[in-house]
């Protein structure tokens, strides 16, 4: 019954503390509003690029390529084929990444090794190439390549690790 009452609340505590502190709090409201749409319109571009990129490298066949190039190297390590997929589109797109997650819990259950493995996996990393192109570009930063390494060494040890994890766990 609290989350009925919770964002009700905060706007209330927001309004009175505006009202203690005498600040103009709808003013201030529209001036904040037009600043985010601001935000987003220079966004847009960014995010446009994204999209058209992932949409281009699945289309062309690339993505399919690189899984049928390094599936060997991951079957080594015990890496499950099935999850291979959303290790590779995890950092370059939540969404993507959401459905392929969905559709593996789908085909194998919630409570299967690769749907537990899955999830693992969409909480332990992050869409870093997504991050990296729609923050940066917004802030205006052109050197990114340390950013870049470092976000993707941390999606490689979030993978490994839900891969050992799950494995330990519920192997």
């Amino acid at each position: 019954m609290i989350s009925v009452w919770l964002i009700p609340g905060v706007i209330l505590l927001v309004l009175v503390t505006a009202t203690l502190k005498r600040v103009p709090a709808y003013e201030v409201f529209v001036e904040g509003s037009k600043e985010g749409i601001q935000i987003a319109i220079s966004l847009l571009p960014f995010l446009l690029g994204m999209m058209v990129s992932i949409a281009i490298f699945q289309a062309s066949g690339a993505m399919n390529a690189v899984l049928q190039m390094i599936e060997p190297v991951t079957g080594l390590f015990g890496f499950p084929k099935e999850v291979l997929p959303l290790a590779l589109i995890r950092p370059i797109s939540g969404t993507a990444a959401l459905s392929m997650t969905t559709e593996i819990i789908r085909t194998f259950g919630p409570d299967s090794f690769i749907g537990q493995l899955a999830s693992t996996m969409q909480g332990s990393t992050d869409t870093t190439l997504y991050i990296i192109t729609v923050y940066f570009g917004a802030v205006g930063i052109k050197r990114m390549g340390d950013a870049l390494k470092v976000g993707l060494l941390a999606d490689l040890a979030g993978i490994i690790a839900s891969v050992i994890i799950v494995t330990i766990l519920f192997g």
